[in-house]
């Protein structure tokens, strides 16, 4: 298994292109199977999760052609099985947004429960509540969601929590069910947007993407349509931390900055300057250290859960105290274990980690838990003294492409090694 060999010490400079959004991609792959003929999928990551995506696809009988570029063709009408197999959900729990639109075209389909997932429960009863409440029979035997309806219908969704993955299950269904199904308490993450972009450009009617109210008016059919990923928000801040945690100057290119904003504002406050135009991002913070900042995180456009573990990692050599408080998933503090090798200091009270900088984190060797806080502890490893290796970093390559390639682009000494 390979694992990341990291230098500390060296002030990152240069810039890089984001990469299509992972959070995207998945559920747009997935509603592919709503259209009856091919779909074309472009900016799209080259990325372990969208492989995974791919052949799930693949397994239904779905025909998948990837060339160089990483544009996807999907054709949905060669599909011969409704079936989501545990193998396949249990390493991605996003397999689980096949269920709406596998139920809306084809009237029945059998998913595994995605099980256990490192930060945490991620309950699919609202996706499951919403489907019932628009037809579907459903009942869950041998740890399969096993589902049918003729045709859904349009129903009235006010959703117990705020969901991205059930905000998404739901509007993919409601597509073609019979009537007008209305989704409250809607996510408002852009990558619901960009979904609803897409099922827009294959003849869906929807409307209040965005907010949280989302309308949809059912058709008949989806048709093919080309559609290009947004780039990836959580990828971008990523880098924007790397450039702040080693006092750099980073641009990262082919990003939105409004997607980004409760980040941007972060890293001002803890020192960064920040400049941006319509596709880019620059932070520089040469010459200086960070301040401590705190976070909570919550849903968009609050600052993102997938974004605190780096904010930790900028924490733990910043000056002053800081606390990181995470509402959306327990068990997501992982991270701070690992980083507490390296000589962090971190206080975990509940969901709340306090944070005092230090002058220095030193080289140790730390596992990789879950995928963004691989990101953290790389992130940890750009600064700290000596070289440190970070082992299991399939989590890594599960969100983010190519980011030793990426991070040597900007003059950090990282390098893959065999384990």
């Amino acid at each position: 298994m390979d694992k990341l060999q990291i230098h500390g010490g060296i002030a990152l400079d240069g810039e890089i292109r984001i990469s299509g959004s992972k959070n995207a991609t998945l559920p747009i792959l997935a509603a592919c199977l709503l259209a009856d003929r091919p779909v074309i999928v472009s900016n799209v990551p080259h990325l372990q999760d969208v492989t995974t995506m791919i052949e799930l696809l693949g397994r239904m009988g779905v025909s998948v052609t990837v060339d160089e570029k990483m544009r996807v063709e999907v054709d949905a009408s060669t599909i011969k099985e409704y079936f989501a197999p545990y193998q396949l959900v249990k390493t991605m729990r996003a397999s689980i947004l096949v269920l709406g639109p596998l139920l809306a075209r084809f009237g029945s389909a059998d998913v595994s429960l995605p099980g256990g997932c490192a930060i945490g429960a991620r309950p699919v009863n609202i996706h499951v509540a919403g489907l019932q409440a628009m037809g579907a029979d459903i009942h869950i035997e041998n740890g399969y969601i096993k589902a049918r309806a003729r045709r859904l219908r349009g129903a009235r969704l006010v959703l117990e929590t705020v969901t991205v993955t059930g905000t998404e299950n739901l509007m993919m269904a409601a597509t073609l069910a019979d009537g007008e199904t209305v989704l409250e308490n809607a996510a408002r993450e852009p990558e619901v947007v960009d979904l609803a972009n897409f099922l827009r450009a294959m003849g869906a009617q929807i409307s209040g993407a965005g907010t949280d109210r989302i309308v949809i008016q059912g058709v008949e059919r989806l048709h093919s349509c080309e559609y290009e990923v947004l780039p990836d928000r959580i990828e971008t801040g990523t880098y924007l931390v790397a450039g702040a945690i080693t006092a750099g100057r980073v641009r990262v290119k082919n990003t939105r900055p409004q997607h980004v904003e409760a980040v941007i504002d972060k890293l001002q406050e803890a020192g960064a300057t920040v400049t941006s135009a319509e596709n880019w991002i620059e932070i520089d913070m040469r010459g200086r250290r960070p301040q401590a900042v705190d976070i909570r995180t919550a849903p968009y456009p609050a600052f993102p859960t997938d974004m605190q573990a780096q904010f930790a990692a900028l924490n733990t050599i910043a000056a002053g105290v800081g606390t990181i408080t995470e509402t959306i998933f327990e068990n997501r503090f992982m991270h701070m274990l690992e980083m507490r090798r390296m000589g962090a200091e971190i206080r975990l009270e509940g969901n709340t980690a306090i944070i005092k900088g230090v002058d220095r984190l030193t080289a140790a060797p730390v596992m990789a838990t879950d995928l963004r806080a691989s990101a953290s502890l790389i992130l940890a490893a750009l600064v700290a003294d000596g070289r440190t290796e970070i082992e299991r970093i399939y989590h890594i390559d599960r969100g983010y492409e190519a980011i030793e390639e990426k991070l040597q682009q900007l003059g950090a000494k990282i390098r893959r090694v065999p384990g």
